[in-house]
């Protein structure tokens, strides 16, 4: 009985999400409750959803002071003059523009909001791209691929998902995965030259225009078409406002403050010396006082990033209703055992890279909600009577996430493609086979650099 209502569970929960008939909030809570009631868990329910509380507290924790101190770096011009030395490099060559698109994406997604990063890099480079007679697809690829890239970053969506559907510590998952990320870097920088170069070839020399350079990096006129967010109806308004040279949340004269603040937090991260969330606590803390020291100011520079903060921490304490109701009721155990029967023996060692693998697929076609709460769950507990760790199949998980991020079901996806004004089919036609090759890549590093288990 347990084995069906867990499956029932999971299904209607992917429904719901995937038909969109629910918010992940609002499955990840109700669905739960409803299911955790017909296993007979009564008053009880309680208790394992507020056990599920405390556990994931310190990732929501995570994720508010995370999103906090990247968006106050962005807010007050850390990137700025990035954006504009890439512009000034780019100059009339289409492969430095492409590789400039990289590295521009793959910098800003640090602050682990693909939307953000989407915005930013098309208002800064579009306009180049338009002007030099680039293929706007050819942006869409490398920023799409950049940041599916750097999904992984521990505040941002998969790492955090992974670890509270496990009940783990999302630097436990990411740290090690360290060597898999550069490598896949490496590769969307690989893809970045080779398209370049082919675009260099299909349109040979190019007039450099310095003021088309200077527009870009203003985020001002060009000849071409301004595009719109879609989602507000203002035109331009994020552009307009978060690359603009004459916003009031620029800090000029602590540039190199906030730039040594932001090194020291990555470097101190990587070594794992305190609790990720202390250390975003007490950054964000940092960042807000000396950039913004009126109470007034430091409650603005919070509330303009406060639609972000709600709806993934609230996300995260959401997930804290299934991951308890499925531990509690015993749900996974069960389903767990009923798996044992189905793989065959041979393969269950290898279940760590079998996940890596599946979560291609799997993460295109369905949600990362979906993906992690649902069915990664399962697969672990299966994985755990061969020896294989919670920690590992979460950090296999993962590998998977630049093909998730191009798949139709990602709104930040459909942001980008918007904003660049060409087709989703386009996209997917040059994409999706350089994400699958990035995704091999950090599985195959994953697991020669041991871990991720292989038999």
């Amino acid at each position: 009985m347990l084995v069906i209502l867990g499956f029932l569970m999971v299904a209607v929960f992917m429904y719901l999400i995937l038909t969109k008939r629910a918010t992940p909030v609002v499955a990840l809570t109700l669905v739960p409750v409803a299911f955790g009631l017909m296993a007979g868990a009564g008053l009880g329910i309680g208790d394992m959803i507020t056990d599920g509380i405390k556990s994931l507290a310190p990732t929501a924790a995570l994720l508010f002071f995370a999103i906090i101190f990247f968006g106050i770096m962005i807010d007050v011009g850390l990137f700025d003059p990035l954006v504009k030395g890439i512009l000034k490099l780019v100059r009339n060559d289409p492969m430095k523009l492409v590789v400039g698109t990289a590295v521009l994406a793959m910098v800003v997604s640090l602050d682990g909001d693909g939307s953000t990063t989407f915005i930013i890099v098309t208002s800064a480079m579009l306009p180049l791209y338009l002007k030099l007679g680039v293929s706007p697809v050819i942006l869409t690829v490398v920023a799409g691929l950049s940041n599916a890239t750097m999904n992984i970053i521990p505040w941002g969506g998969p790492t955090v998902r992974a670890a509270s559907a496990l009940g783990i510590s999302p630097s436990e998952v990411f740290v090690p995965m360290v060597p898999s990320l550069i490598a896949g870097l490496i590769i969307v920088l690989l893809f970045a030259v080779h398209l370049g170069i082919m675009e260099r070839r299909r349109l040979g020399k190019l007039v450099y225009e310095p003021e088309l350079v200077h527009a870009a990096s203003s985020g001002g006129g060009t000849s071409a078409k301004r595009p719109t967010t879609g989602g507000t109806g203002e035109s331009g308004s994020f552009m307009e406002g978060g690359l603009d040279p004459e916003r009031d949340t620029l800090r000029p004269k602590l540039l190199w403050f906030n730039a040594i603040l932001t090194t020291a937090l990555l470097v101190v991260l990587v070594m794992d010396i305190l609790p990720i969330p202390v250390l975003f606590m007490i950054a964000a803390s940092i960042a807000l006082t000396v950039n913004f020291p009126r109470v007034k100011e430091q409650g603005e520079a919070i509330a303009r990033h406060s639609s972000s903060i709600v709806s993934v921490v609230a996300m995260v304490l959401a997930a804290a209703v299934l991951t308890g109701v499925f531990q509690g009721t015993g749900m996974v155990e069960a389903m767990a055992s009923w798996l044992m029967n189905v793989i065959p023996d041979v393969l269950g060692p290898y279940l760590a890279v079998i996940t890596g693998v599946l979560s291609m697929p799997l993460t295109f076609f369905m949600t990362n909600d979906a993906f992690y709460f649902g069915v990664l769950p399962v697969l672990t507990e299966t994985a755990s009577q061969y020896g294989i760790e919670p920690v590992e199949m979460a950090r296999a998980s993962i590998t998977g996430q630049a093909v998730h991020m191009q798949s139709p079901l990602v709104p930040a996806i459909l942001l980008l493609v918007t904003l660049a004004g060409v087709s989703l089919a386009d996209h997917h036609k040059k994409v999706l086979w350089r994400a699958a090759v990035v995704s091999l890549t950090m599985l195959v590093v994953g697991v020669a650099v041991g871990q991720i288990p292989f038999g």
